[in-house]
């Protein structure tokens, strides 16, 4: 079994430029990190490499590249270094769903990665990012999903072109902190867009001028607002229960 050893190994330099998003985009790959995040991407069909330790034992068949724990350090910025490394092609953009996401802005890869978890734990078809967001392969991003991001459709729109689109056949809402309807309260169409906006700004306003309701979770008052990240859980979670009493 032959093993790189070499830091300056070609392929490992070339792998090693995916931690930056302007080489994601260029070869339309990214990296993912350990055992289940690997299964879950090989599952989906999207895992085209591994790049693991030469202890490392795991019965796939796909391509393998031995190394070092010294050389699969390059390819992570955790400090805890995973024994396996896979290199992966971006997702495959689908027909939006009836229940979508749409994500305003939002710039924490930490909330992205919890809100895509979240929305195939709640039914969601398709989370729709705008322009502004965070790289959806940040590592962060995809460590937070947990594999969850192979199994939901994930677009990039620009929003103020895609709402209008839309509009006349799905429910658009809102979210507004201090306005709009309790989410058990929204008379929930079977098509229906829902928008979470920035972590410190809230959704756009000329997002929500295209909005046909808004809505809001119910709290105490001692507490201003919601990490985005939460927010959208309860939100999700409240939409799913809705969508099953249909």
């Amino acid at each position: 079994m032959e093993v790189i050893t070499s830091l300056d190994n070609k392929k490992i330099k070339e792998y090693a430029k995916l931690l930056k998003k302007k080489y994601r985009d260029l070869n339309n790959k990214f990296l993912i990190e350990g055992r289940h995040l690997v299964l879950e991407a090989l599952k989906s069909g999207y895992l085209e490499e591994v790049i693991l330790t030469y202890d490392e034992v795991i019965p796939i068949e796909v391509k393998k590249t031995y190394v070092t724990k010294e050389v699969i350090k390059k390819l992570t910025n955790v400090l805890s270094v995973p024994d396996i490394v896979g290199v992966c092609k971006k997702l495959e953009e689908k027909e939006i769903g009836d229940k979508v996401i749409v994500l305003d802005g939002l710039q924490d890869p930490g909330n992205l990665g919890t809100i895509i978890r979240s929305a195939v734990a709640f039914g969601v078809d398709t989370i729709v990012l705008s322009n502004d967001c965070v790289d959806l392969y940040n590592d962060k991003v995809i460590r937070a999903t947990q594999g969850m991001i192979f199994h939901i459709n994930i677009v990039k729109r620009n929003l103020l072109e895609f709402l209008p689109r839309i509009k006349n056949e799905y429910q658009i809402i809102g979210t507004k902190v201090t306005h709009g309807i309790e989410i058990s309260d929204i008379d929930l169409q079977d098509k229906y867009a829902f928008i979470l906006g920035n972590e410190g700004q809230g959704v756009k306003e000329e997002v929500l001028d295209l909005c046909d309701c808004y809505a809001n979770i119910l709290m105490d008052d001692m507490c201003e607002s919601l990490n985005v990240g939460v927010a959208s859980s309860i939100i999700m979670y409240e939409l799913y229960k809705k969508g099953r009493k249909v």
